[in-house]
């Protein structure tokens, strides 16, 4: 088979070449056009766009959706590194507590509260907050239930006198 690369122009003679795009090349001149990384290797990925052959990361770059971080709201290059929690993405710099800002090392416990990440100690503060809260709501609630029933039995005993005067 006398194939000619589309990368150098010169008969392929090698025992391999490659396929992509509709041409044939040899194994090194199958490369991005931004980065020149070679494409050939087993399981690569390349991207064609634009009449360019590119690789993941150029792809991503160039074309790739940004996504919006969760914490500081700004652009999320497609090729940046995220992280994530449920349907949240943020940036590395931005993944920290969103009360005491303190970022989270590996292993760190996070948690997702109102959609906002919280480090272990402000997720606490806050339940003991709400739980406290809930109870002093609770608590006006019981103190006004017994402000009414004193305010029964006075009628209570108002009732009973009137009774107790027509006898």
């Amino acid at each position: 088979m006398n194939s000619i690369c589309a990368g150098c122009s010169v008969q392929i003679r090698d025992r391999y070449m490659l396929q992509a795009v509709g041409k044939f090349w040899h194994e090194d001149c199958l490369k991005c056009v931004c980065c020149l990384c070679r494409l050939g290797e087993l399981g690569s990925k390349l991207y064609y766009k634009q009449s360019m052959i590119l690789c993941a990361r150029d792809y991503l770059r160039l074309f790739g959706l940004t996504g919006t971080c969760a914490a500081c709201d700004k652009n999320i290059p497609a090729f940046e590194l995220v992280m994530r929690a449920k349907d949240n993405v943020y940036h590395l710099r931005c993944f920290a507590c969103q009360v005491c800002n303190q970022r989270f090392c590996i292993g760190d416990k996070f948690y997702l509260c109102e959609n906002k990440i919280l480090c272990q100690y402000d997720f606490e503060e806050r339940v003991t907050f709400h739980q406290a809260a809930y109870n002093n709501q609770n608590l006006a609630k019981l103190t006004k239930n017994i402000e009414q029933l004193e305010n029964f039995e006075s009628v209570l005993i108002l009732i009973k006198e009137i009774l107790d005067l027509k006898s």
